[in-house]
């Protein structure tokens, strides 16, 4: 299973970005894509996670409202679209792939890494 992610860049607080993740073979059909952020200096965090199959979405509570996971099974893509964006959300976005209870947000849930997209808000 490989995970490439696109799409970061920086932006101005306010601004929108749309984070794409492309996955190698049969993989968002049968797994949970879980997006996941990490700052220097701090600890990998949860941002949304779903499972294709039934549609289910799960996001951390300071995102909902503002970010929108969502699927192309047909293309093996996901996609976090990210609106409102602050100063906070500046990070690296990881996309994963596994068996995971996508309601935990749990990294430890997660077989398969890409290498990130750099989110720069400003």
């Amino acid at each position: 299973v490989q995970l490439v992610e696109s799409g970061g860049g920086s932006v101005q607080a306010g601004g929108s970005l749309r984070l794409t993740c492309a996955a190698s073979g049969d993989v968002v059909s049968n797994y949970c894509m879980g997006w996941f952020r990490q700052s220097p200096g701090k600890g990998r965090e949860g941002v949304a996670a779903l499972y294709a199959g039934s549609g289910s979405t799960s996001y951390a509570d300071s995102m909902r409202g503002r970010f929108t996971s969502s699927d192309d099974s047909a293309k093996n893509t996901v996609y976090l679209h990210m609106d409102s964006l602050k100063p906070e959300d500046t990070a690296m976005y990881y996309c994963a792939a596994g068996f995971a209870r996508a309601w935990l947000l749990l990294d430890s849930d997660y077989d398969y890494w890409g290498e990130g997209t750099q989110v720069t808000v400003s």
